[in-house]
């Protein structure tokens, strides 16, 4: 049983048709390149908080301001 955690910064008002096209994209991609049963395919999206993410060592917010 094949379990994918997709993990996005909650920014930009991702919808619930977007996250329902990742799950199916993810289920598929699954399918044909690895033969995996989409039945038994988990496919979890965690949204996290800004302040919680980081890259680098610096909150995401402070890396993406040195990007600029």
């Amino acid at each position: 049983m094949p379990y994918v955690n997709i993990k996005i910064t909650r920014e930009g008002g991702t919808t619930a048709e977007q996250k329902a096209e990742l799950i199916d994209g993810v289920t598929a991609l699954l399918a044909s390149v690895l033969g995996k049963n989409p039945a038994t395919t988990v496919v979890v999206i965690d949204e996290v908080d800004l302040d919680n993410w980081g890259i680098g060592g610096l909150p995401v917010e402070a890396y993406r301001r040195l990007q600029r």
